[in-house]
């Protein structure tokens, strides 16, 4: 009620009679509505239900509410403020786990800092021999083992390389895209109206769409793709078909059940609209600037005609290993404030501290990228250089995690029973977590990028 939330119990199940399982179900026939006001202006309201009825079978109910005007001397601008639980978001172990994370990317990047100072320095010692200690050269080349014997593989093309242009462009497009939607809600007061965040959110996204497309056709060309026009159309369509087909199936179950959950058909022509004659248009020159000016491999090392056989390693070193191991720790970094956003969410609180949600944003990204450094640094020295795929899944699996944790807070923390809870619970679950996995892992993409072509630098290659 103008724009303030309102909520109200709708009935209840009562035991028919004392030792039986069987349940009454009862429907509250009155509603008492009391509003606040204080000159023209709404500033709080309250719903109570009374008067719960049997309901039967062909039974006729009578449903009445009243209203009580009261007035109050609470400013316009302060009428938010009751629907924010200071305890609950400002816990001393919301502070906690901020704390635990920042740990984590200390601990982290003073790994990686040591991983590079290691393999770099190393290098730099063994290239800057002396002519008269060329036989200790050739006998330390002989020996080489691990990251080094895959040089001449290690930049070759993956499969399925247009997936992952289209994957990795959408990524960083949403990574872009989720700053700046938390920076916005941080500079304004979005949380107040409903739906603001939401619509901002759209608006970002069909504004972003350059820049997917320039990321998704440079790394879709570098990686000597010749069906750049598929690439850009997927890379357009990749993330709004997951949406649009998981969101049309939501509306077809909230029609089917009647429920005001269901999208008005005119908001899907706008947003379809929206991303006809802006977020398209967008992606298209984004990728044809980022094949024209963004297409050079440029890569420090030749890739060998013949690809080098892969040794057979233990399994916590194979890629599917790793990746499933990658997304512990960024998960770890992130699971307490999973808690407060499920809570917000799915519990009818208002989240209002997008201070502590911009801080674990950017030590996700942080403790993402160290990871698949470590990760891809293993795999390298386990001589597989099948690093693309297994870079994006490390950090991809995140998602995983959090669609599991998910699950937990479902069974536990919620009590949400029936067909249509369910499938508007996981359906949203599922698109958010579509969403993480492709900004995770387009993130983890780069920095494994950047780490291979830091250390390969410096390497010397025929």
């Amino acid at each position: 009620m103008d724009d303030l939330p309102v909520w109200g119990f709708v009935g209840e199940l009562r035991a028919a009679a004392a030792n039986s399982e069987q349940k009454d179900v009862l429907i509250y026939t009155h509603k008492q509505l009391d509003i606040s006001f204080n000159g023209d202006r709404i500033i709080h309201v309250n719903l109570t239900s009374t008067e719960p009825m049997l309901m039967k079978q062909g039974q006729e109910l009578t449903f009445t509410y009243a209203v009580n005007w009261l007035p109050t001397s609470t400013p316009f601008s302060q009428r938010f403020e009751r629907y924010l639980d200071y305890n609950f978001f400002e816990h001393k172990i919301h502070w906690f786990s901020i704390f635990n994370s920042f740990m984590m990317v200390m601990f982290l990047t003073g790994l990686v800092a040591i991983i590079l100072m290691r393999t770099l320095r190393r290098d730099y010692a063994r290239y800057a021999k002396e002519d008269g200690d060329l036989e200790n050269l050739e006998r330390d080349l002989n020996e080489e083992t691990g990251w080094k014997l895959v040089h001449g593989d290690v930049f070759r093309p993956p499969q399925h390389r247009m997936l992952l242009a289209a994957s990795v462009g959408t990524g960083i497009q949403l990574c872009l895209l989720g700053l700046f939607v938390i920076l916005l809600t941080i500079m304004g007061t979005f949380y107040e109206e409903r739906g603001t965040i939401l619509t901002a959110f759209i608006v970002c996204y069909a504004l972003t769409s350059f820049v997917g497309g320039y990321v998704s056709g440079g790394l879709y060309a570098r990686m000597e793709g010749k069906g750049w026009i598929q690439a850009m159309v997927l890379t357009a369509t990749l993330l709004p078909g997951v949406v649009f087909g998981i969101t049309f199936i939501l509306n077809t179950i909230a029609i089917v059940y009647g429920s005001l959950a269901a999208v008005p058909f005119g908001y899907i022509v706008i947003v379809l609209l929206l991303w006809a004659f802006l977020s398209f248009p967008l992606c298209i020159v984004g990728t044809i600037v980022g094949r024209n000016w963004n297409s050079v491999p440029n890569h420090p090392c030749r890739v060998k005609r013949i690809p080098s056989p892969i040794p057979v390693k233990q399994w916590y070193l194979s890629p599917l290993a790793i990746a499933a191991a990658g997304g512990l720790l960024p998960f770890g970094s992130i699971f307490i404030e999973m808690y407060f956003i499920f809570t917000s969410f799915w519990n009818y609180k208002v989240y209002y501290v997008y201070g502590f949600m911009l801080l674990v944003f950017l030590i996700l990204l942080i403790v993402t990228a160290c990871v698949t450094i470590v990760g891809t640094y293993f795999l390298l020295n386990a001589e597989n250089y099948h690093w693309q795929w297994t870079s994006f899944g490390m950090a991809a699996s995140t998602a995983l995690y959090v669609f599991l944790y998910s699950v937990h807070y479902f069974v536990f923390k919620t009590h949400m029973t029936g067909f249509f809870q369910t499938c508007f619970y996981f359906g949203y679950t599922a698109i958010f977590c579509v969403g993480l996995a492709l900004m995770c892992g387009a993130l983890g993409f780069w920095a494994a990028s950047a780490f291979i072509r830091t250390i390969y630098r410096n390497v010397k290659c025929d």
